[in-house]
């Protein structure tokens, strides 16, 4: 082997690898700076001439295929590794050759209608069961709000939607459009607790259909309405506009248009939430192995060009709150019911899906804990005065929003939580 060892010297400057070749002979490579230490064995002889073109797509896929062998207790820590070192890995000639071709397909593809509606179709409608596996009972798939920080998920995504609530400022009687609903649960906590009139757009037609059972086992399909549609396509105004966790997939060039639905869509004195990941770095792209096996067409944004695009709707920022390794904590608990769910996965799909989900949950906690991802909440409407001018109202309105869920009696189950 030639390429990879040299080009593990380049980037592990943080921690250390010891790679063992298909021969048996190892080679340990240290940084100067303290980390993690871990051991990879290569399996597959044609991997080092693999890696010359993308190694970080081909990295994920030699372990995905068992050509690249690493430890189940190791996996973490492998990623964290290269996670650390990530910056001098960008710096690799061919790595930088594919970030550059990257950056220019992201300038000119854009995610239709069309294109958009395939995209969401490979990563949510692949079975309801397999999110069941290490969701939490309300199936919520974004960050959940640990503000305690021991919180179980279950608390801690109930936390999340209270969060949400809050800053909506919710009164009875009022029109909401949620835009990407998932598997219904924060439009459902809403009409709740609330008292409210949802209508909730996705394109996933496996969560429409399991939004709309679940409506109508509590009741709410008189106020809660999912469609399948896309976004662009919704039409009338609302009294509060949201989403959560819709920005990471429209892609960069449609940031300007989903700020402008909001705009077109929100009343004049209407107050819209957005609950986003961010990227701290400038903009950048998305890595091959997201890009090709968990959200095709998706790009976490900038926090710089999410502003820029902002800024050009015209709508005022009221409120911008940072969510810092809430992700993370989110990210470590699915990753262990995945884990404990392990075999039923397998049985679902076979040994490569559950490797490749592997690295995609434990990658993505790498990335909030050590790399530049964070989760950003942009409350914002047409005027100034569209929220109060001080953060003050939270305290109320979260009170207010706990006593109704007591009312109801909204409070995450000990089966629930057991059973994981």
């Amino acid at each position: 082997m030639r390429f990879l060892p040299m080009l593990l010297r380049r980037i592990i400057r943080t921690g250390s690898l010891t790679l063992i070749g298909p021969d048996g002979t190892s080679e340990t490579f240290s940084g100067e700076t303290p980390g993690p230490s871990v051991t990879i064995r290569i399996n597959d002889r044609g991997l080092d001439r693999k890696l010359l073109l993308n190694p970080e797509l081909r990295f994920a896929e030699a372990y995905m295929d068992g050509g690249l062998e690493i430890a189940p207790e190791d996996l973490r820590e492998v990623l964290r590794l290269f996670k650390l070192n990530q910056q001098h890995l960008k710096r690799s000639p061919s790595q930088a050759v594919f970030r550059s071709l990257a950056r220019i397909v992201k300038r000119v593809v854009r995610n239709n209608p069309i294109r958009s509606r395939r995209n969401v179709k490979a990563h949510y409608d692949i079975g309801n069961d397999l999110y069941r596996l290490f969701l939490d009972e309300d199936l919520q798939y974004t960050c959940a709000y640990f503000p305690r920080g021991d919180e179980t998920l279950e608390e801690a995504q109930l936390a999340k939607k209270r969060h949400v609530a809050a800053k909506l400022m919710l009164r009875p009687g009022q029109r909401v459009l949620e835009l990407g609903c998932g598997w219904g649960g924060m439009a459902l906590y809403l009409a709740q607790v609330a008292d409210v009139e949802v209508v909730a757009v996705t394109l996933a037609e496996e969560q429409v259909k399991l939004a709309r059972e679940r409506a109508a086992k509590l009741g709410l399909s008189d106020r809660v309405r999912f469609e399948l549609k896309d976004y662009r396509a919704v039409e009338g105004t609302f009294d509060r506009v949201f989403s959560v966790g819709i920005l990471e997939h429209i892609g960069s060039t449609n940031l300007s248009t989903y700020f402008n639905t909001v705009r077109d869509r929100l009343v004049p004195d209407g107050v819209s939430l957005t609950h986003s990941i961010m990227r701290m770095n400038p903009p950048g792209v998305t890595s091959p192995f997201s890009a090709k096996y968990i959200f095709p067409g998706g790009y976490i944004p900038a926090l710089s060009e999410t502003m820029s695009a902002l800024q050009r709707s015209r709508l005022w920022l009221l409120d911008c709150e940072i969510w810092r390794k809430h992700y993370a904590f989110t990210l470590q608990e699915w990753a262990r019911r995945f884990a404990a769910n392990r075999d039923r996965a397998k049985e679902m799909y076979d040994e490569r899906f559950c490797r490749m989900w592997e690295l995609y949950l434990l990658g993505a906690e790498s990335a909030f804990l050590d790399g530049r991802m964070a989760v950003m909440h942009l409350q914002v409407g047409h005027e100034r005065v569209s929220a109060p001018l001080a953060r003050d109202y939270l305290a109320s309105e979260t009170k207010r929003l706990i006593e109704r869920e007591a009312e109801l009696g909204l409070r995450p189950s000990s089966e629930a939580v057991a059973l994981h």
